[in-house]
């Protein structure tokens, strides 16, 4: 069983006991794990929409102003297609690190066709298996969490570069996949 395998589960079974203690305690359902669900093109297609606003957004403002802003919207530009994706998959995640975890998943079960670098730009450094792209998960931490502004110009254009990549194949594999 693959380590994303192992994820998967534990994000399905944690999900399970969340919704459980919900209703235990009389609270709104909520979770932050996944839900296997019935494929939704349309969710799949509004996560889609978020992802190109996100990349409008950033292609948009000013890079030498507003570096950090293009940063945290090109993370969620990436994030979202991987929702996209889950969606169409009939999972709901409320989690990163599962969203993710399901994307290696379906990748390493040959049901999605999309470059191992998406997946290992999602990934923090130090959890990477191949550390030669970018981790855009801790460019977003470093940017929104701390007081720096700017950003290199070469590295957002870069990241623009393959949230486009990563949207393109988005695409294609919500429109290709057969309910």
């Amino acid at each position: 069983m693959s380590q994303a395998s192992k994820q998967i589960d534990w994000c399905l079974s944690k999900a399970k006991n969340e919704l459980e203690e919900c209703v235990r305690l009389k609270k709104r359902p909520k979770h932050r794990g996944l839900i296997k669900l019935e494929p939704n093109t349309q969710q799949a297609q509004n996560h889609l929409k978020k992802a190109e606003e996100n990349l409008e957004f950033a292609t948009s403002i000013d890079m030498s102003r507003y570096g950090y802003k293009i940063v945290e919207s090109l993370f969620y530009c990436m994030y979202q297609c991987f929702l996209s994706i889950a969606t169409r998959f009939g999972y709901e995640s409320a989690n990163q690190t599962c969203t993710i975890s399901l994307i290696e998943y379906l990748k390493e079960q040959n049901q999605i066709d999309l470059n191992q670098k998406f997946i290992e730009m999602m990934k923090y450094q130090d959890e990477q298996k191949e550390q030669e792209y970018p981790s855009i998960i801790d460019m977003r931490e470093d940017y929104t969490y701390s007081s720096k502004i700017s950003v290199e110009k070469e590295k957002i254009n870069e990241l623009i570069t393959a949230c486009q990549e990563l949207m393109e194949k988005t695409k294609e594999i919500v429109y290709s996949k057969e309910d």
